[in-house]
């Protein structure tokens, strides 16, 4: 099986740069390391010179927020005219186990021809470490599961909502992701898209997987919960979400940033506290 990743990117260099060090450990390696720049220009000297060879760049045009969406289909796009029959989609920010594509391989052949995308397993790292810290035995006794995924033991797979799908580390055939269309691009900006996918894979009468190999380590970065500085792309995308779906995404991150004032609704429609009329 040609496995590919897929890496989306803007800013984040030193987690793209410690990725590919993780790549490079791969056994076995991919078909293609395809990274996607969301307008970011020094992304493609970054993958020329770190000299892996499987790193292929797509370059994407600026623009005012990123096309999370867009970007992720461009590179199952890139991948699959390479030859790939298989994609893994890797978050910047993860560190993928050394055995990640053959958990994966290994999985998918069980699927067979099903409609279905494999969850993997994230370990998340904390804060504060040093990079003598992000060696595989070290990561092993330093991350932690998170709470809401499940996680079967040994090689089973267990089925999911897939109003669970987060795509930090999720792989698919070429041939499952043809028949769901990918992503879609009218999400711009953060948040929806990943739930909306789930819903495009059950509606192609596909399911989700969850998996306690093909796992990852998630790389600490500064965050808030709930993302209150992505209020407008929040509002727009879960008007798109519940206009297709009939119910809303992110309902949690909505009904905080509702009770905080980040967000209004009228008349059903979410709109962030500092859009114009």
């Amino acid at each position: 099986m040609r496995i590919a990743l897929i890496t989306i990117v803007s800013g984040r260099h030193a987690h793209l740069r410690r990725q590919l060090d993780w790549v490079s450990a791969l056994d076995p390696q991919p078909h293609a390391h395809v990274v996607v720049s969301m307008g970011d220009p020094e992304i493609a000297d970054l993958v020329a010179g770190h000299g892996n060879g499987r790193g292929v760049v797509v370059s994407m045009e600026p623009a005012r927020e990123l096309p999370l969406a867009a970007a992720r289909n461009a590179g199952v796009a890139t991948a699959s005219g390479l030859g790939a029959d298989a994609v893994v989609l890797l978050d910047v920010d993860c560190l993928p186990e050394r055995g990640l594509l053959g958990d994966y391989e290994r999985a998918l052949v069980e699927i067979g021809s099903e409609t279905a995308v494999i969850s993997g397993r994230v370990k998340y790292l904390p804060e504060g470490m040093g990079e003598h810290d992000y060696t595989p035995q070290r990561v092993v006794e330093l991350g932690r599961d998170h709470d809401a995924r499940v996680i079967p033991q040994g090689a089973a797979l267990v089925e999911a909502d897939p109003r669970m799908l987060w795509s930090l580390n999720i792989a698919a055939t070429v041939e499952t992701w043809n028949r769901v269309g990918g992503f879609d691009e009218s999400y711009v900006g953060y948040g929806g898209e990943d739930t909306d996918f789930g819903q495009r894979l059950a509606a192609a009468g596909g399911s989700m997987w969850w998996s306690g190999l093909a796992c990852a380590y998630h790389q600490h970065h500064p965050t808030v919960t709930p993302p209150v500085q992505h209020a407008a792309s929040i509002a727009r995308n879960a008007n798109i979400f519940r206009g297709k779906w009939g119910f809303d995404p992110m309902e949690g991150w909505l009904q905080h940033m509702l009770g905080s004032g980040h967000l209004t609704r009228e008349g059903g429609q979410w709109r962030a506290a500092t859009d114009p009329r």
